[in-house]
């Protein structure tokens, strides 16, 4: 359910107060004007990635049952499944499960909200691409890998290894946060963190390279839009927060981007 949240502010600070905050305490003299804004509907943010991705869980199994109401009662839709179309189901599932066990158990969220209204807006990416790849790779007239055996091998092992790379990174970032201060990353003798020589998000790249051995693995093409613009918005306020930012390091793909 979401929750109504009130926002204090000083107008002459121009940003809202923080919980810990004590008025008396206040760099505003002996008088101060305060002003109280309305938040709305709330929601907090683990509940959003819980959300996020818990949908595609779901969605991506009405597509893999192959429900009537979205393939029909063709004759032809009879055939059984191709060995890859299991196999895709599985990396999918388990991208989402680990997915929500880190949100569980590994994410450390602030006591941040974002305004309900906006989780539609949010889920649409998630929820969205999860059909447009199920629809495709579940579907009865499904053609299987044009390379076979090669291409199914090179593509798993490239989204196991990306997937691996980006959970150890994951872990490393959380061992980074013992103090408030924000500090600008750098790699460590961890190998899963040098890609952070040549980027700012790496979880964003090996998050897309995980996509894209799946698409290689189901023989399906799109390009990743939405990572490319959040990395690019964190790389950028990376640059706004520290003069000493890396001028070297991409947002996203090394040398390119």
């Amino acid at each position: 359910a979401g929750i109504i949240l009130q926002l204090l502010l000083i107008p002459s600070e121009g940003k809202s107060l923080k919980n810990e905050e004590i008025l008396q305490l206040l760099p505003v003299g002996t008088t101060a004007t305060l002003y109280f804004k309305d938040l709305g509907p709330q929601i907090g943010w683990t509940m959003v990635f819980l959300i996020e991705y818990t949908g595609p869980l779901f969605i991506y199994f009405v597509f893999y049952l192959r429900m009537p109401f979205i393939y029909g009662q063709d004759d032809r839709f009879t055939s059984g499944r191709h060995p890859v179309v299991n196999l895709a189901c599985i990396c999918h599932s388990f991208h989402y499960i680990k997915r929500l066990i880190e949100t569980i158990f590994v994410h450390r969220f602030s006591h941040g909200t974002m305004p309900l209204r906006n989780i539609v807006k949010n889920c649409f990416y998630y929820w969205g691409f999860a059909a447009w790849l199920a629809f495709y790779i579940n579907h009865p007239l499904y053609t299987p890998p044009y390379y076979g055996q090669k291409q199914v091998n090179f593509a798993l092992i490239m989204f196991l290894v990306s997937i691996l790379a980006g959970s150890f990174k994951i872990f490393w970032i959380f061992q980074l946060i013992g103090s408030k201060t924000c500090k600008i990353p750098y790699p460590t003798k961890n190998p899963f963190t040098w890609l952070f020589y040549f980027v700012s998000c790496p979880n964003y790249t090996y998050e897309v390279n995980s996509i894209l051995g799946f698409k290689i693995l189901g023989y399906l093409f799109s390009i990743e839009y939405f990572m490319t613009v959040w990395a690019k918005d964190k790389h950028y306020t990376y640059i706004r927060e520290f003069k000493d930012y890396p001028s070297f390091r991409m947002s996203i793909i090394p040398f390119l981007l």
